[in-house]
C-alpha cells in the first residue's frame, strides 16, 4: 500500500477520534459511578451484605433510624464502619448515622454517657439503645430490641433440679439467657410458691425435675394454662409422676427410653460420638422452622406423641411436629450407654417426633393477644414442646442451628414471629476442605512431578537448540 499525505492525515484523523471517544468513554464511566452506586456481592456466603433476617426487620421498622457512632479519627477504621453503616442506608431511607469523634465534641459525647471509643447510640421510636461493638449483629439485635414496645418476659421455674439461667457451667444456661436479652427478652428465674405468673407478655418455661411438684405448684402451672399462658416445655427421658397432669392438660404422651439414631454414614460425616446424639436435618413446615437451613444437634432426647382429642369444643389444641427423626432411629429401653440394639418387641421404630407446637383458640382475656382469624373475642395460646433440655446448655447452644431454633421458638410463643434470629454467614470459599489421598495427590503433583515435567522440557528445548 502506497502512503500519501492523504492517507497520513486520514491515520492521525483516526488515530485522534479514537483518543477523544476513549476519554469521553473514561468520563462518562466515572460520571455514572459518581451518580448511581450499584452494589453486587458474589461472596459464598453473602458476607458483604446484610442477611435477609435483617432486610425482613428493616421493612418491619415504621419510624427513622438514628445512629451516633463515638469514634477516634482513623480514616481506614471509619471507611470501613461507613460501608458497614451505608448497607442499612441503601435498604431504609429514614436511617440516618453519623461519625463523631469523642475527643473534639466532648459536651455531645458526655451527654450520651460515652465510656470508650466504639460505643454507637441507636435511637428509633423515643428510645435508645446503646452498643459497644459495630456489627450486623449488634446493629440489628440492638433494633429488634427497640422494636419490642414491651420486653417479653421468660419466666425460667426452678428449685425442682431445673438447670438454671444463672449457671455458667458447661449444663448452664447462663449462655441462653445472655442471647436471649441481646434480642430484648427479659429472662428470670422464678420459684412457683413465691411468685405470681402473670399471663400478659410472659412465657412459662418448664424443665426436667428431679425433685416432685407440690399439689398446689402443678395447680398454679395448670391454671396459667388455662388462662391462655404460653408455656415452653423442655423435657428429657423419665417423666416424674407429678408432671402427668400437665400431660393429659396438654394432650401429649411422652414415648419410654432414649431416641437413638444409629446411621452410620450420618454420624460419621457430623463427627458424632454417641448414636444417641441425634441430628435433626430436615424440619417440618412450621414458622419456627421454615427458613432454618441448618441442621440441630439434641442429645438423649424423649419421644412425644399428641393423643387423639375427644373435645369436640372449638378450643381443642391443633398440633403440630417440629422436628422429626429418620426412618432409622428408635426408642432404646435399656441401657444405651452399654450398647444399643433396636428391640421390636420393646423399642419403637422411627421416624419419630422429638418437638411440638400446639396452638388453640380460648377465650379471651385482657392482656391476652388476640386472634387475627377468629375475631375478637377469642385469644390465641401457643405451647412449644421438646423431647431435650440438653441442646441448649452451655456446652451445646453453638451446636448447628440449636440457638437459632430455641430463638426462633422464643419468637414464636411471643408472637414476635417476623423478628427471627440471624443466620450465621458461612464462608465455603474461604477454606478447601480435602481428604487425607487428595491432599498427597496434590502434594506429589506439585511438588515432584510438575517440577520434573518442567525439567525434562527445558533439557529437550536445550538439546535441540544445541544441535541447530
Amino acid at each position: 500500500m502506497k502512503i500519501t499525505r492523504k492517507s497520513q492525515l486520514q491515520y492521525k484523523i483516526q488515530h485522534l477520534v479514537f483518543i477523544v471517544l476513549l476519554l469521553a468513554c473514561i468520563g462518562f464511566a466515572g460520571w455514572i459511578s459518581n451518580e448511581y452506586n450499584y452494589r453486587s456481592d458474589w461472596t459464598a456466603g453473602k458476607r458483604h451484605s446484610l442477611s435477609n433476617d435483617t432486610l425482613l426487620l428493616l421493612k418491619e421498622l415504621p419510624f427513622p433510624v438514628e445512629l451516633r457512632s463515638y469514634q477516634p479519627n482513623d480514616v481506614s477504621l471509619n471507611k470501613a464502619i461507613v460501608e458497614i453503616l451505608g448497607r442499612y442506608k441503601q435498604n431504609k431511607n429514614d436511617f440516618s448515622f453519623e461519625l463523631i469523634n469523642p475527643d473534639i465534641f466532648i459536651e455531645q459525647a458526655k451527654s450520651d454517657n460515652i465510656k470508650q471509643y466504639g460505643q454507637t447510640i441507636i435511637e428509633y421510636n423515643g428510645q435508645a439503645e446503646r452498643v459497644d461493638k459495630l456489627s450486623e449483629e449488634s446493629i440489628t439485635n440492638a433494633l429488634i430490641r427497640l422494636h419490642r414496645n414491651n420486653k417479653p418476659e421468660l419466666l425460667f421455674v426452678g428449685q425442682h433440679g431445673e438447670r438454671s439461667i444463672n449457671d455458667k457451667s458447661p449444663v448452664g444456661y447462663s449462655e441462653l439467657s445472655g442471647k436471649l436479652i441481646s434480642k430484648g427478652f427479659k429472662t428470670s428465674e422464678i420459684s412457683l410458691l413465691q411468685h405470681v405468673l402473670p399471663v400478659k407478655n410472659s412465657v412459662l418455661v418448664l424443665g426436667s425435675i428431679n425433685k416432685p411438684l407440690l399439689e398446689n405448684e402443678q395447680n398454679k402451672i395448670l391454671q396459667y394454662i388455662k388462662e391462655g399462658g404460653q408455656v415452653l416445655w423442655l423435657q428429657d427421658p423419665m417423666l416424674d409422676d407429678s408432671q402427668l397432669g400437665l400431660t393429659k392438660e396438654l394432650n401429649l404422651n411422652f414415648i419410654d427410653g432414649v431416641v437413638i439414631d444409629n446411621n452410620q454414614e450420618v454420624n460419621r460425616m457430623l463427627q458424632l460420638s454417641h448414636p444417641a446424639i441425634i441430628p435433626i436435618l430436615e424440619y417440618k413446615r412450621h414458622p419456627i422452622t421454615e427458613k432454618m437451613k441448618y441442621f440441630t444437634l439434641f442429645t438423649t432426647a424423649t419421644a412425644i406423641t399428641a393423643k387423639p382429642q375427644t373435645d369436640t369444643s372449638d378450643n381443642k389444641w391443633i398440633t403440630s411436629d417440629l422436628l422429626i427423626t429418620s426412618e432409622s432411629s428408635w426408642t432404646e429401653t435399656d441401657n444405651f450407654i452399654l450398647g444399643v440394639e433396636f428391640n421390636k418387641e420393646k423399642d419403637l421404630k422411627g421416624p419419630l417426633s422429638i418437638g411440638m407446637a400446639q396452638q388453640r383458640q380460648i377465650k379471651s382475656t385482657p392482656g391476652l393477644p388476640r386472634s387475627e382469624l377468629a375475631g375478637p373475642e377469642l385469644a390465641s395460646q401457643r405451647i412449644v414442646i421438646i423431647g431435650d433440655t440438653d441442646f441448649i446448655a452451655n456446652n451445646n447452644l453453638g451446636n448447628g442451628a440449636n440457638l437459632e431454633f430455641i430463638l426462633n421458638s422464643f419468637n414464636w410463643l411471643t408472637r414476635n414471629d417476623k423478628l427471627i434470629s440471624i443466620s450465621p454467614k458461612n464462608a465455603p470459599d474461604l477454606k478447601l476442605n480435602l481428604s487425607a489421598p487428595l491432599a498427597a495427590i496434590l502434594g506429589l503433583l506439585f511438588l515432584i512431578a510438575l517440577p520434573i515435567i518442567f525439567f525434562i522440557l527445558g533439557a529437550v528445548i536445550w538439546f535441540n537448540r544445541q544441535k541447530k
